[in-house]
């Protein structure tokens, strides 16, 4: 049956939301990596792990340093078988030049290995930020283009609830209804003005979501094509997405690298126990305005070069207890190692069987679609022949709008799994996102 006026201006309306200058998902996201505040936070933190590589390095390096000092010097000096005495003021200064180069320092160099280790952790935990954010931007604009979806659901059902509204009034005034038709549709449209009232809010909410990730706010999104095709996940083996993940993951990388810097701590605290070398060097001048030995002012000029050989004998303990402390922490890293092992194949489990879930989900809801549209309408004329009552159409209105809003919810978290399921692999990228745009209209 031809879809009344109101019907159409309000499917309109809620279409004009989709039209021409529609932000699309990449331009979001694109405004989300520059705005968002927790990608910020990751990529600063990146910056301060990369420096830990100066720093470990540094260890193993020589260093230098410069030291001056001058001093004012007053004396007065009483000889006591003359009862005379003697003042004397006067300068004394100095400097040095002084080098130290380890020679063997094993601590320092297992620390210089751990410092590659957190260089490429810190490294690591931007890139999984970066995940995130593509997940967390993809989840907060398809839940504004369902907000609308539902919204404009809701628009549709109140306009044709306010349709039957009216059939039903005419039809009780000329006595071919009763009025319980009229209090039925009543009670649908006032329903369906509460539910709308409630759709606009959550849009809202949504809406500031978004903004909260990009600090924009955009007038229209770009929904997804009419009929669009979700193509299934490749490999189609729920096996290999799980052997994928134990590996790929990267909060699995993350535990694997932290497990790594927890063993080498270990022998880093062992090193407490060995003795250290190093090559030692100075070079400077001193000088005083008197001196009792040569009875005036003098200046001397020294350097030194040597090795200095340091060997730890006891040290109450200790170096022993930490390097036991050492021991259990690389165990706590070792369970956590397992346990990312094992929430990587549960969240690929899970986003392999969503997105499964998902497509037939979608290709039920797409016939569910079809056949309420055909029952709407044969209930419809059924109404207008007496052979059907004015809640069979309202039942057939309610079952074909909540059937469309399910479709839906069903396309947009279907997508949301797949981004879910690369990213538990350790895999998604932002070409995984433009991929996802194409979709868009």
């Amino acid at each position: 049956m031809r879809l009344s006026l109101k019907i159409l201006v309000a499917l309109a309306c809620s279409a004009s939301a989709f039209t021409a200058q529609a932000a699309d998902l990449m331009q979001v996201y694109r405004e989300a990596a520059a705005y968002d505040a927790q990608y910020a936070a990751a990529r600063a933190q990146r910056d301060a792990g990369l420096e830990k590589l100066p720093q470990g390095r540094a260890g193993l390096l020589p260093t230098l340093g410069l030291s001056a000092n001058t001093t004012w010097n007053e004396s007065d000096t009483t000889l006591r078988a003359y009862g005379t005495t003697v003042s004397r003021n006067y300068n004394s200064n100095g400097w040095s030049v002084s080098l130290s180069q380890p020679l063997f320092r094993w601590q320092n160099w297992v620390g210089y290995k751990q410092s590659e280790l957190t260089a490429a952790l810190a490294e690591v935990q931007y890139v999984q930020a970066g995940q995130d954010l593509i997940v967390r931007v993809a989840q907060a604009y398809f839940d504004v283009l369902l907000a609308q979806e539902t919204l404009a659901t809701a628009q549709a059902q109140k306009a044709a609830i306010a349709e039957q509204l009216e059939a039903a009034k005419r039809s009780f005034e000329v006595g071919t209804a009763t009025i319980t038709d009229t209090h039925e549709a009543q009670a649908r449209h006032d329903l369906a003005v509460a539910t709308e009232i409630a759709a606009e809010n959550d849009l809202a909410v949504k809406r500031q979501v978004l903004r909260t990730l990009t600090g924009k706010e955009f007038d229209a999104l770009k929904g997804l094509r009419p009929g669009v095709r979700i193509d299934p996940p490749q490999p189609a083996d729920l096996g290999q997405w799980v052997s994928f993940a134990e590996t790929g993951n990267l909060g699995v990388q993350l535990a694997q690298t932290s497990f790594e810097i927890a063993s080498r701590e270990i022998e880093k605290q062992r090193a407490g126990h060995y003795p250290t070398l190093d090559l030692v060097a100075s070079y400077g001048r001193s000088g005083s305005g008197y001196s009792s030995t040569a009875g005036g002012g003098i200046e001397v000029k020294s350097s030194t070069i040597g090795l200095q050989l340091a060997l730890p004998l006891y040290a109450g303990g200790a170096v022993s207890s930490r390097e036991r402390e050492a021991a259990a922490l690389n165990e706590k890293a070792r369970a956590d190692l397992d346990n990312a092992r094992r929430q990587a194949a549960l969240a690929a489990r899970q986003a392999y069987l969503g997105v499964n879930s998902g497509l037939a989900q979608v290709k039920a809801l797409e016939a569910g679609v079809a056949s309420s549209q055909l029952a709407l309408e044969s209930n419809k004329l059924g109404y207008e022949v007496g052979v059907r009552i004015n809640i069979d159409v309202l039942n057939a209105q309610s079952q074909l709008y909540d059937t469309k809003q399910k479709l839906a919810k069903a396309r947009l978290d279907t997508l949301i799994a797949q981004l879910k399921l690369k990213a538990a692999a350790g895999t998604l990228t932002e070409a995984d996102l433009a991929s996802i745009n194409a979709l868009l209209e």
